[in-house]
């Protein structure tokens, strides 16, 4: 058994600082080409990976999903929070899309989005996986940005997975449930 494909799956942990040191493009496009390899409901691919690494796309991103956290947050009744960055820093956003034609499309989008940050992690970048890219781009700004990018069709924003050098340890992850599993046999 090679337990090496195990050991990168259950030592990936989610990183919430990020140093501001750009990984390598070779780095970025190894991760991002393992990604295209994750299962998809019948083969049909219908995620598109967007490798954001221009900084002032990033920071608009981050102010957009900034604003939308603080709307929710202040929806449900807590406190907004001025000045956070809910992308921790990380200088990279790999935003997933996914064809909303495709019936599986919201599953196709998290599978990539998994293999992402099992890839990142396997080539010694940290990650952290980021929501509301569905509410960013079902907005005016975010359609606009799309436009921007050239990406056409009816595309949902599924989510984003930050990425960059760590800025500190990874914390301990917590222990299993016991009740993860159920066996029937």
């Amino acid at each position: 058994m090679n337990r090496a494909a195990l050991d990168i799956i259950t030592t990936r942990r989610s990183c919430r600082a990020f140093t501001p040191e750009m990984p390598s493009h070779d780095l970025l496009a190894t991760i991002c080409e393992a990604a295209t390899w994750a299962p998809t409901g019948h083969g049909r691919q219908a995620p598109l990976i967007v490798a954001i690494t221009r900084k002032d796309l990033r920071d608009r991103l981050s102010a957009m999903n900034a604003r939308i956290w603080n709307e929710i947050t202040v929806s449900r009744g807590g406190v907004a929070h001025e000045g956070i960055d809910p992308f921790y820093g990380a200088p990279v956003v790999l935003l997933v899309l996914s064809d909303r034609k495709v019936p599986t499309y919201l599953y196709d989008g998290c599978s990539v989005l998994t293999t992402l940050a099992t890839a990142a992690h396997a080539v010694g970048l940290a990650s952290c996986w980021i929501h509301r890219a569905k509410e960013e781009f079902e907005s005016a700004e975010g359609q606009a940005i799309l436009r921007e990018l050239g990406i056409e069709g009816d595309y949902e924003g599924i989510d984003h997975l930050v990425v960059g050098y760590p800025a500190k340890a990874i914390p301990t992850p917590l222990p299993r449930k016991a009740d993860y599993i159920r066996w029937v046999e």
